[in-house]
């Protein structure tokens, strides 16, 4: 199953994609974000240009696991997408996914400006890989 999945922050989105069978994930792309509804309707359309099954939104909990501003504003995220689309959407804690992506740049030698575009995709990724590993087909 091919999913689509979400690093929703305050000023960028990072989008990944899992591979047709939803064992690998990898960055799609960094996008800009404009307004709840605009990111809700390019989340929608590019779940449908990638032919995704799902999408999963990362959710930021605290260290005793509560929900905080950042999680409330992923569940309203997921809402707005809701509305827009038939698929399933499912939240996924979040935590630590943008920190552990920058390791994983500066290690393949990405520049710090490239870090900076890439990293809310990557840890898209991150979200998403935990997802499919605690997921994966027995």
């Amino acid at each position: 199953m091919r999913i689509l999945a979400i690093d929703p922050g305050e000023k960028h989105i990072g989008v990944a994609v899992s591979d047709p069978s939803g064992t690998v994930a990898r960055p799609l792309i960094t996008l800009a974000h404009t307004s709840r509804d605009e990111d809700a309707a390019r989340i929608a359309g590019l779940a449908q240009a990638h032919s995704a099954e799902m999408i999963l939104i990362g959710l930021a909990l605290d260290a005793d696991d509560r929900r905080g501003p950042q999680a409330r504003r992923a569940e309203r995220l997921a809402e707005a997408v809701r509305r827009l689309t038939p698929l399933p959407v499912q939240l996924h804690d979040e935590s630590f996914s943008s920190q552990s992506a920058q390791p994983s740049l500066i290690a393949v030698g990405r520049q710090r400006r490239a870090r900076r575009e890439q990293v809310h995709a990557v840890a898209a990724a991150a979200i998403l890989q935990s997802y499919l590993d605690g997921h994966a087909p027995e």
